[in-house]
Parts: structure tokens; sequence; C-alpha cells
């Protein structure tokens, strides 16, 4: 999102006017991974990065059989894991969401293709959209060797399929998961009139819905 949240919808407005509005999001139509993770018994946890976890966490709060998406920071240290000072660009962090699924409804790999295909642009280094830094940088963070695994195999099964029109640059990476400020959470559904939410997030979420309707509820 932008550096600033702007309270009054005008200024907001020209702000986003001035780095252009969202394009026509779609969802990229790639292969299913043909790798997957266990399903195992209970819910599991996958975190993911990719830009402004705003729009991150609107799109998975969607996805049938996950049960919870908590906005945070990724790869950085507990003690800078605010969004003041990832804000600053120099922590580490990545903007990040932690998704809770049961396995029994929906894959791992599954979530990987909903991360790739309209969750954000994975050929973007460093940014999203109107959003510059490494804290919007592509990346994932495995919960366990086997995501890992699957997560490593999917990006050379897409890179080698061509899915994209540039190279992946989605790092697999570790690092502890920290969740971000009350005013974070949910904010896609607190905040619908807010511009960077109806100019950037409304269209990648009708996308996913029109795009992938089988995994949408």
């Amino acid at each position: 999102m932008l550096k600033i949240l702007l309270p009054v919808a005008g200024a907001a407005a020209a702000v986003l006017a001035s780095t252009g509005f969202a394009e026509a999001e779609r969802v990229v139509p790639i292969p299913a991974a043909a790798r997957d993770v266990p399903a195992g018994a209970g819910a599991q946890t996958a975190v993911f990065a990719g830009g402004c976890f705003w729009g991150m966490e609107a799109v998975f709060e969607h996805v049938k059989g996950v049960r919870s998406v908590t906005a945070g920071y990724a790869g950085g240290s507990a003690g800078t894991a605010t969004y003041d000072q990832v804000s600053t660009e120099r922590t580490g962090h990545a903007e990040a969401i932690k998704v809770s699924y049961d396995p029994r409804v929906v894959s791992y790999a599954t979530l990987l293709r909903v991360y790739f295909a309209i969750a954000h642009d994975p050929t973007e280094l460093n940014r999203q959209g109107p959003d510059s830094g490494p804290s919007y940088r592509s990346a994932i963070f495995p919960q366990s060797p086997q995501q890992a695994a699957v997560a490593r195999a999917y990006i050379t099964q897409l890179s080698a399929a061509k899915s994209f029109r540039a190279p992946i640059v989605t790092r697999i990476e570790q690092g502890s998961f920290y969740p971000a400020e009350a005013y974070h959470q949910n904010f896609y559904d607190r905040n619908p009139t807010h511009p960077y939410i109806v100019h950037w997030d409304k269209p990648k979420v009708a996308a996913f819905k029109a795009g992938l309707p089988a995994l949408y509820r």
C-alpha cells in the first residue's frame, strides 16, 4: 500500500492517480503443480509475501478451505516487525500473510496456484503495482521441508512452461512471521471504499472469482 494512509479520499485518489491505476486484472492460465504436500491431519499453515498484504489477505480469505488469514511481516527480526520500521525498507521484512487452511479441502499446491496466478505478479522484483521496495518482494516462507520442495518444484515447472512473459523472481526464504498491527487486519473488508482497495484490490478479488470459480467462496 502507499506508505502514508490518507484519511481524505480525494487526496488519496490524487496520489493514486499520479502512480497510475491498476491494469485489468486477470487470472494467469498456469498449470496445476505436479507435486503437492501430503494432507496430514488438522489445520496447516502457509506464509506468502507478494506486495501489500491488504490485497494478499483479501484474495486468500476467499479461497475455499482457508480458515483464517493474518497480515504481518516475515524475514526480519521481532524487534523491528512494526509498520513504521518495515516501511523504512531497512529491516529485511516482507509484508506477508499467514494462511491457516484445511488440507482436506484445499492443498498447499492449490494455494501456490492462487498465489502465482492472481494474488500477485511473481515477475516484479521488489515491487508490486504502485508499491516499491524490498518489503514488497515476492517470497515464499515454507513452514516445512515438504512445502519448500513443492514450492521450488512449482517455480521450476512454471519457468519451464514459460507461464509468464518475464522470469519468475519469487524467492524461497526462511524466517519467522510476526502479525501486523490490528488496523491492518481484515483491512479490505473493513475499508471497502478506501481508494487503494477500490483501485488495486477489488479488481484482483473480482478476477479471482471470475477466473477460478471452483476455488472461490
